[in-house]
C-alpha cells in the first residue's frame, strides 16, 4: 500500500465514521510519520453553520493532565522540587485541612507529589465521582452555565461531598481534584499563574501560538477559525464559563499541529531529557490493556485482548481528543470528537488508522 492510498483510507474511515454517528458533530484527526510518508490534517462536521477546519482550535480535555505532568517533570528536572515531596509545603493549608479522610483517619499529610500525578493518592474525583445527596459536577456545569469555577473552589466542593477511596499508594483512582493541587502546587513553585507557567515553559518555548489555558488567558495568535463546538449529548457547552471546573487536569485549549509540536519535542526528548521522561513511567493499571503513570497513558500488550500492535503512549479525553505516538511506525495520532464520553469511539478510530498504517 502506498503512502497516498494509507492516507486516503485514514480519511475515507474517518469521515464514514463522523457522518454515519449523528451524535458526532465534529471532529477532527492529525496522522503523522515521516517514516511512513503520512501526514494527514482533516476535520469533518460543522460550528454552528461553518464546515469544521483541520486549523481550528478545540478543548483536548484530559490530555491537559499530561501537560501538567510534564511541568511538573521540568520542575524535577531543574531540582526544584521532588517526586517525593509532600503536598503540604506548597498548598494551602484551609485548602488542605479535611481533604483526605478516611474512616475517621486524615491522611493528607501522606500524600506526596506521586501520588497526585499517578492517580494513587485514593483522593476523591469531583469530575466522575457522585455525590451521596444533591447534584453531581456534570449537573452543576450543565444547570449553572454562567458560574465560574476557582480551582480552589472545585477542591473545596470535592472535599465536602465526596468519599476518599484508600490511603495514598495503595491504589488506583483517577482523580481530577488530585491536578487542581498539582496545578495551584505549580503556581506556588514558579510563582506563576498556571496559564503563564504553561506558556513559559513549554508553549512559547515549541512556538506553540495557537494553545491556552481555557477561562484563563487567550492564545498568542488569534485564529481565523472559531473555536470548535462541544457537546454534552445534545447541549451546546462550547462558551460555558462552568467548564472553568477543567483548569489543570482538563482546562486546555490546542490545534492539532500544535499537539503534534508538543508530542514530538516529547518524543524526541527535546523538552525534557530522556531520564526525566523516563521517570513519569510509573505505571498502574487503568484498565485492561491500558496503565496510566506521571500524566501518561500507555497501551500495553494483553494477550487476546491488546495485540502488540497498539502499543503506544500518550493521553486521551472525555471528550473524544486524543494524542499518541506509536514508536514501532513512529505514528503520531492526534484529534477529537468533542463529545463528552466519546472516548471509545476515539480509541477505535486510532487503532483503524494504525490497522492501515501497519498494512503499509
Amino acid at each position: 500500500m502506498t503512502e497516498q492510498r494509507a492516507q486516503l483510507r485514514m480519511e475515507e474511515h474517518f469521515r464514514k465514521v463522523v457522518r454515519k454517528d449523528g451524535k458526532i458533530r465534529n471532529a477532527y484527526l492529525l496522522v503523522h510519520s515521516e517514516k511512513l510518508g503520512i501526514h494527514l490534517n482533516i476535520a469533518e462536521g460543522l460550528t454552528g453553520s461553518r464546515p469544521a477546519h483541520p486549523g481550528q482550535r478545540y478543548f483536548i480535555a484530559s490530555i491537559s493532565k499530561l501537560f501538567t505532568a510534564v511541568l511538573t517533570a521540568l520542575l524535577v528536572q531543574e531540582g526544584k522540587i521532588s517526586y517525593e515531596d509532600p503536598i503540604q509545603p506548597y498548598a494551602d493549608a484551609g485548602l488542605l485541612h479535611g481533604l483526605h479522610v478516611l474512616k475517621g483517619r486524615d491522611y493528607t499529610s501522606e500524600i506526596r507529589l506521586k501520588h497526585l500525578l499517578g492517580h494513587t493518592s485514593g483522593l476523591h474525583d469531583y469530575f466522575e465521582d457522585k455525590p451521596k445527596q444533591g447534584k453531581a459536577m456534570m449537573e452543576l456545569i450543565l444547570s449553572e452555565p454562567s458560574r465560574f469555577w476557582t480551582p480552589q473552589e472545585v477542591i473545596r466542593w470535592s472535599k465536602e461531598n465526596l468519599p476518599s477511596h484508600f490511603p495514598p499508594g495503595q491504589g488506583f483512582h483517577y482523580s481530577d481534584t488530585g491536578y487542581h493541587l498539582l496545578g495551584l502546587m505549580m503556581e506556588k513553585v514558579t510563582a506563576l499563574p498556571l496559564h503563564q507557567a504553561f506558556q513559559h515553559y513549554i508553549f512559547q518555548p515549541l512556538g506553540m501560538k495557537h494553545s491556552y489555558l481555557a477561562h484563563h488567558s487567550e492564545p498568542v495568535v488569534e485564529s481565523e477559525h472559531p473555536l470548535a463546538d462541544l457537546y454534552v449529548d445534545n447541549v451546546r457547552v462550547t462558551d460555558y464559563s462552568s467548564l472553568s471546573v477543567e483548569y489543570a487536569g482538563g482546562g486546555i485549549v490546542s490545534a492539532s499541529e500544535d499537539l503534534l509540536t508538543f508530542l514530538k519535542a516529547l518524543a524526541n526528548h527535546e523538552l525534557l531529557r530522556k531520564d526525566s521522561f523516563e521517570q513519569m513511567k510509573v505505571w498502574s493499571k487503568f484498565a485492561i490493556g491500558i496503565d496510566y503513570g506521571y500524566g501518561l497513558v500507555s497501551f500495553r500488550t494483553v494477550p487476546l485482548v491488546m495485540p502488540q500492535k497498539y502499543n503506544m503512549w500518550g493521553n486521551f479525553g472525555s471528550t473524544g481528543s486524543f494524542m499518541f505516538y506509536h514508536p514501532a511506525l513512529e505514528l503520531y495520532l492526534i484529534g477529537s470528537l468533542n463529545r463528552f464520553g466519546s472516548y471509545g469511539k476515539a480509541i477505535r478510530l486510532m487503532m483503524k488508522c494504525i490497522d492501515i498504517a501497519a498494512k503499509g
